[in-house]
Parts: structure tokens; sequence; C-alpha cells
């Protein structure tokens, strides 16, 4: 989608939809207090008739308004008082949704114009340049793209002054290259998995090297990551003829040397629980196990498309996790690249396995945080729900960081504990470590394994299980947490 910022008045401007917010109870501010005398009182009537109540989230779409240039005006209720984060994505979304018409080409807004709790404009600008984008998204069946419904629409965003107009430009420009990250990751999520293969992965991201000259891709074979001791990866990958990769994504946007952040994307491309096989109902969204690893592809292309001053590091490692006469068995005994034996009591806790040996290779980075992203347990599901993603972490300045990140992106992530209690759960007679810590409290056990491969340096965990994607009838992959991540990447770079 284009969009654009311009100096004009809403009266004149030509535009298929001219958008402009209502106050709860249809109060006019400035600009409809204009429209509404342009119109003849046609606001005012329309209020006077119950039609317009500017309750917050609602619209109403007005054809041929007498009196303006658009030709057609929707008006966009923003509630009682001052809109926050979430209230104003809502508002930009239900603005999306409403003027998602073939025959709308262009769009012209004054949202920006709104006086938010908290934020400038630029904020204001960034998010509706997003979820504009966002919401033209559409997974276009056998054809291999992504594509939007009238993805060739046009949105103005009005500006009152010339310094409004210079921060409603950064903001678009901001946004635009978050949607193209979020997209990019509801697309690799969304692709059925018999394409999306940890090969298919791989060429991705040589492909993503190819295109953009500040990101250096590199792909380890089986072959290599055996040499490595790679023995947990390698051991999900087992059971199926699909190979692992472990992909490795630089970005180098620093004009000196210094430590890179290093993000982790678990990137299990279809999970059929392995010899511990998953229940048969909806595991054909089991294709979306790889959505973090989705998540750090969309994060490259942002960094990629806003370019800014720091190094990042994206690691994919990528397997299928299938059952077959060679797959892992429950009980079986695996060694680490650490160098820590794990013992395998469920196959189906696989995203730990590749996860702890790509965490243990992260180190050769010299990073100055890591920050691993998966799908990795139903429990964060059972805990959160769908709203917002798990988040533990060894350092809470970074927890900190990485949860206001999420407050401002509308992204948001909640706290959990990774207290000692915990990780006395994870006690086998076999190995140095389960794969998982028995009952009670499964996403943080899970989250201790992982913890005891990060002792030398900062480190995250999100597990985006229940933000990932969407089931039923909106089923489709959400691009979570690729807002937070960058907003959390594009505050170091300051």
């Amino acid at each position: 989608m284009e969009v654009s910022a311009r100096l004009a008045e809403p009266l004149t401007i030509k535009t298929d939809c001219l958008i402009v917010p209502i106050s709860e109870e249809g109060k006019l501010n400035k600009t409809t207090v204009l429209i509404d005398k342009a119109t003849g009182g046609l606001l005012t009537r329309c209020r006077d008739n119950g039609d317009l109540s500017g309750k917050f989230g609602s619209s109403l779409m007005l054809h041929e308004p007498r009196g303006l240039s658009a030709k057609r005006l929707l008006l966009v209720g923003t509630g009682k008082s001052a809109p926050n984060v979430e209230q104003f994505i809502k508002i930009c979304r239900a603005a999306a949704k409403a003027s998602a018409n073939k025959a709308i080409k262009t769009i012209t807004t004054t949202l920006t114009q709104i006086k938010l709790d908290g934020h400038d404009s630029q904020w204001a600008a960034r998010q509706l340049s997003q979820q504009f984008s966002e919401a033209r998204y559409k997974f276009k069946k056998n054809s291999g793209s992504a594509s939007g419904n009238n993805a060739r629409q046009k949105l103005v965003l009005l500006c009152a002054d010339r310094k409004s107009l210079q921060a409603n430009k950064a903001g678009i420009k901001l946004g635009g290259a978050t949607a193209t990250g979020v997209n990019r990751a509801r697309y690799l999520g969304d692709l059925p998995g018999n394409i999306c293969t940890p090969a298919y992965l791989a060429s991705q991201a040589r492909a993503m090297g190819r295109k953009h000259p500040a990101i250096s891709t590199k792909v380890l074979s089986e072959k290599q990551m055996l040499e490595l001791g790679m023995g947990s990866l390698l051991s999900v990958s087992a059971g199926s003829k699909q190979p692992a990769y472990l992909i490795a994504m630089a970005y180098k946007g620093a004009a000196k040397p210094v430590k890179p952040i290093v993000l982790v994307g678990k990137g299990v491309t279809f999970d059929s629980g392995g010899i511990s096989l998953k229940p048969g109902a909806k595991m054909d969204e089991m294709k979306y196990d790889m959505c973090g690893a989705a998540s750090v592809f969309g994060v490259m292309e942002s960094l990629a498309q806003i370019k800014p001053k720091l190094n990042v590091v994206g690691l994919v490692p990528s397997v299928e996790n299938m059952p077959s006469s060679t797959a892992t068995k429950p009980g079986d005994v695996v060694t680490s690249m650490s160098g820590k034996t794990i013992e395998v009591l469920n196959t189906d806790a696989e995203g730990r396995l590749i996860l702890c040996d790509a965490l243990t290779y992260a180190a050769r980075y010299k990073p100055d945080t890591v920050i691993d992203i998966a799908t990795l347990t139903g429990a964060c599901v059972m805990a959160l729900g769908h709203y917002a993603t798990g988040l533990f972490s060894n350092d809470q300045g970074l927890a900190d960081e990485l949860l206001n990140a999420g407050l401002r992106a509308g992204d948001r992530a909640w706290q959990m504990p990774l207290w000692e209690e915990y990780d006395a759960q994870l006690k086998s007679n076999f190995a140095d470590i389960p794969n998982i810590g028995g009952a009670g409290g499964g996403s943080i056990t899970a989250a201790c394994f992982l913890g005891r491969f990060t002792k030398d340096y900062r480190w995250a965990h999100m597990d985006i299980a229940g933000t990932a994607w969407n089931s039923g009838g909106p089923k489709g992959a959400t691009g979570r947490p690729v807002p937070l991540l960058l907003d959390y990447l594009l505050s170091l770079a300051k």
C-alpha cells in the first residue's frame, strides 16, 4: 500500500474516501464543524437521528456528501477521551476495515491529528501506515505470494502544519517497514508445510542476502552441525526426510564494530510431535510452529528497509519433526553442542532441543543480547491466552526494555518468573537434564531449560504460542512479535 503525507484542507481534497474522527455522542471538533457546515448540517442530522454516536470503534460511511470534494465520508468513533495505544490501534483497524472496498482507490484521513494519550503525530502516522498495510494483507492461494485486497490503494495523511508533515513522513517510513516485516512473517507462517520446509527457509534467507547488501547469509548443513556437536538439534530432524539447517542472517548497520543483538527463531516447519504424536484435531496448525523463525525473517526484512545503525544477527534452527523408524524415541539421551546431555522424555517438546544448540552457537557472535522467539508451549496459552506473549529473562533491565517496547508498539508481553524452584523440576537420573520438567508450570520449566544454555550473556525468551496465529474463522499468522522486536531494536539505535 502506498502511504504519503501532505498539507491540504479536508474540505477541498479530491479522494475516494475521506476518513475523519468523531468523538462520543457526536461532539464535533474543529475539522468536523467545518465539514458539518460545508455539508449543510449533515453530521448534525446524523447525530440527532442516532446514526452518529462516536462510540469507540464505530464507523459510519456517507456517500457523495454534498459540499465536499470526497466521494465518501467515513466517520470513525474515538470514544469519550484521548485514545491510548491499544485504542488508537483499534481505531486504525476499524478505519482500515471500513474502507477495504475495491472501488476505493484513494483514502485521505485526519486521524493523525487526534490528541493521543502519551504519543505524538509521528507515532500516530507510524501506526496508521502499519495497520492499513497489515489490513490489506491476504494470503493468495496457489500463487506463491502474499497480496492485499486492493493492494495498490493509496493512503494520504493530512497534516495541519509543516512540523507535523515532517513527523508524519518519518512515521510513515517506520510504519511501512514494520508492516513489510509483519506481512513477511505472516506469509511464511501461512505457507503449507509441504512448501515451507527447512530447505525453503534456507533459500529465502539466501535470497534476502542477495536482495539486501546490508545482510549476509550463511546456512549450515546437517554435516556441519554434526561436526559442531549439535546432537540435540539433529535429534529432532532424525525422523524426517527433510534435512535440517541452521540459518544465520547478519545485518550490519553500525558504522563501527559493536556487539550484535542476536535473535533466535524456532523454525519447526511442521511439528507432528514425533513419536509422542500430537492429537489429530488442529494438527494442521502445526505448520505455524515456525512462526518464531518467521518473525526473525520479518525483522531482518524491516531492518534492511529502515537501515538503523546497529548490528543484528538472525539465527534460525530449522527442522521438521516427524515419526518414523529413525525418529528419536522417548527415553533416548542426546548430547547438545554445549556438551550437556539431555534425556528426551517427550519428543513433542522439541523446540527447546533445537533452540539450545542455536543458543550455544549464538555465543560465537560475542553478543550484547540474545532473544529467542518460539511457539514453545501450550502451557503459555493456558496461562496468558492469546493476548500477551510470555516473556522470560535472566536480566531485569532487558525484560523491562522489551515490556516497554511492547507497550509502545501495541504488541504486549507479560513477564513470567524464572525462579530456582521451577528450575529444580528439571532432574534426570540418566542425563544432565531432561527436556520436560514434570507437571505444572510447563512454560516456565521450558524457559528454565533454555536458561541452562544462556549463562554467558543477557538473554530473553519469548513464548509466542498464544500470539503467533489465530485459529477458527480468522485462521492465519499474526506476524507477532515483529512490532515489539523492531521497537526494541530501534530504541537501541537512537
